[in-house]
């Protein structure tokens, strides 16, 4: 197996791309190990020294150092990975995943904005080794939970204020403002 690493805009943060499924049309972020319970391969993960946060995407790992050195983290987080996948075990327990949002109680406005977030802001996000959760709509105001290389990126406000409120702003007129929870 070999597995490509990019470079994300959060220095902070690796994609890893094992060229194969992940998480499927889901995603997982786990902040801490605490939050990695439902995840086998988060826990192997977490498990290394300096692994900080691991975010699952639908074809690859994202993880974000308590600010060592990638050079000294790589080589673990590579082999993990590679031992964890080869041997064919579980990325997450089975039905261990989240409540999935049908969105059959959502209004035309809030349907508009979950769409325009998965066609057009989470493709982009994701190629960055991230992801955007919503949240919620509330006076005029888009609530957003940033994930994997997103969270706490240093270009993540600017992403969020210039990019997605000015996207939706335009689409969506009800919108007034884009805020991070």
């Amino acid at each position: 197996m070999f597995i490509e690493t990019e470079r994300t805009p959060n220095p902070a943060t690796l994609k890893f791309l094992p060229g194969r499924d992940i998480m499927g049309d889901d995603t997982a972020h786990f902040p801490n190990v605490e939050a990695a319970a439902r995840s086998p391969l988060a826990q192997r993960l977490f498990g290394i020294d300096g692994v900080a946060a691991v975010f699952l995407g639908s074809d690859f790992i994202t993880i974000t150092t308590d600010g060592t050195d990638w050079q000294d983290l790589k080589p673990a987080v590579l082999g993990a990975i590679m031992e964890h996948l080869t041997a064919g075990l579980p990325v997450v327990d089975a039905g261990s995943a989240p409540a999935e949002d049908t969105g059959e109680d959502d209004d035309d406005v809030v349907r508009q904005i979950k769409d325009l977030l998965d066609t057009r802001v989470r493709p982009a996000v994701a190629q960055d080794g991230g992801d955007i959760v919503y949240r919620g709509f509330e006076d005029g105001i888009v609530y957003l939970h940033m994930q994997g290389s997103c969270s706490g990126c240093p270009s993540s406000t600017a992403t969020l204020k210039h990019g997605i409120e000015n996207l939706l702003k335009h689409f969506v007129p009800e919108v007034a403002e884009v805020r991070q929870v």
